[in-house]
């Protein structure tokens, strides 16, 4: 087998929407003829808690350790956070934290850490990696960010070694929807366009998850970006299926930062409520997982409070379960400028388990390329959300078609043609 070292943060039992994808791609791999080696830390810091996730780790792929060094102990005793307190991203924050400490906090880490807090462990690993790679030469190497500090291993390792490299951008880097406050000086701000500008012209091959994301990035480069979205496992999909709920259950899962937070939506759900007794009587609004306290707030504002239940962050497996109980799937796209090329990981779950999926987002955007399927329904943040008697129909919608083209085995074929491509070339 040809041999790929795979550069990541995020490796189980740490979870969190950043694992998954090439936790899945090394699972899939070996079927190729590439055998997947994993660089990750030793003691990063945890997203969330998953160890379920362990059981995709083959026995045959080899998992290098690296202790790390972080800034987030002293970020926590600074603020007041608990020791063991999850540290968010995406600017979500439950508890209505906030302040002086937390300003200050963001400016340091803003204007101090570029690209991110992880920045400490980009020399330490080109160290390591080069004595390994000259001992267990590897065909192709692939970073994958966020975070973008990822990137600039696998850019040491190109200019100490000449070895191919692909950089894989699960998200943007100064096109990401939080860049705006992140309090960047003048300085930092220009030097993370130039680690940016860097990573994409020195990668033999730059990858992303969506299509408009690729053309902005390819913009960025000035070089053409290749496309392998994210997908679903069928294995992940519980069996026997969970029951549909009786009642008119919209679900989000994940994470619902001040971004993805839809007051016009929550407005017309009243007022379908409101004209409809017998709708409102079997109407349940569900969250299963962290959501920002602005969000909350938006909810009750709208009149929704005695509709909402919070389930909380739920590991993986149970994560599937809500999706399957679900009468509708709900999917927020961020309301932010990189929105046209905001493609979710989940988008491919919640087809995954053919529950209809009610979107808010741009009509025109990738979201709504994916979610074709007539069972569906996406609304355009930019308009008035009006006429609920569309959204009505979604809760009696027949259950959509899975999309098997986006299966994350056949998306791995998608994986070994690019490593077998950069390989030869």
């Amino acid at each position: 087998m040809k041999r790929v070292l795979i550069i990541t943060y995020y490796w189980p039992p740490n979870g969190g929407a950043g694992v998954y994808r090439w936790l899945k791609f090394s699972k899939y791999l070996p079927e190729h003829g590439w055998q997947p080696v994993i660089y990750t830390p030793e003691n990063p810091e945890s997203v969330a808690d998953d160890p379920g996730l362990l059981r995709d780790v083959r026995a045959d792929i080899e998992v290098i350790k690296h202790p790390i060094t972080e800034p987030f102990n002293l970020y926590k005793r600074f603020t007041g956070r608990g020791r063991n307190e999850k540290v968010q991203v995406g600017f979500l924050n439950e508890k209505k934290q906030g302040g002086w400490k937390e300003d200050l906090a963001l400016w340091v880490r803003s204007n101090f850490f570029i690209p991110d807090a992880r920045v400490w462990w980009v020399r330490p690993s080109i160290a390591f990696l080069k004595n390994y790679l000259r001992e267990h030469p590897v065909d192709v190497i692939i970073t994958t960010g966020p975070p973008h500090s990822m990137h600039l291993i696998g850019l040491g390792l190109k200019r100490a070694l000449g070895v191919k490299w692909i950089a894989d951008f699960r998200d943007p880097w100064t096109d990401i929807d939080f860049y705006e406050q992140l309090s960047l000086t003048r300085w930092a701000d220009a030097r993370h366009k130039r680690l940016e500008r860097s990573v994409l012209r020195s990668a033999d091959r730059v990858v992303t998850v969506s299509w408009h994301w690729a053309e902005d990035l390819q913009r960025l480069g000035g070089r053409p970006v290749e496309v392998i979205t994210n997908g679903f496992d069928p294995h992940d999909v519980p069996k026997p299926a969970e029951p549909v709920d009786d009642a008119y259950s919209l679900v989000h899962i994940g994470s619902l930062s001040p971004s993805r937070n839809a007051p016009e939506l929550w407005r017309a759900l009243r007022a379908l409520c409101d004209g409809d007794p017998a709708f409102a009587a079997k109407f349940k609004l569900r969250f299963v997982g962290p959501v920002d306290h602005t969000v909350a707030q938006s909810v009750a504002d709208a009149g929704l409070g005695d509709h909402l239940e919070r389930i909380g962050r739920v590991d993986h497996d149970e994560a599937m379960r809500h999706m399957q109980r679900a009468r509708v799937l709900l999917l927020l796209v961020n309301d932010t400028p990189n929105l046209m090329g905001i493609l979710p990981g989940k988008v491919f779950e919640y087809l995954s388990v053919g529950r209809p999926i009610l979107a808010i987002g741009p009509v025109k955007g990738d979201v709504a390329r994916v979610l074709a399927d007539a069972s569906h329904l996406v609304i355009d943040r930019a308009g008035t959300i009006s006429g609920q008697s569309r959204i009505k129909q979604v809760f009696n919608a027949s259950p959509a078609n899975t999309v098997d083209i986006y299966s994350r085995r056949g998306l791995t074929m998608q994986v070994a043609e690019l490593l077998g491509t950069v390989a030869e070339a």
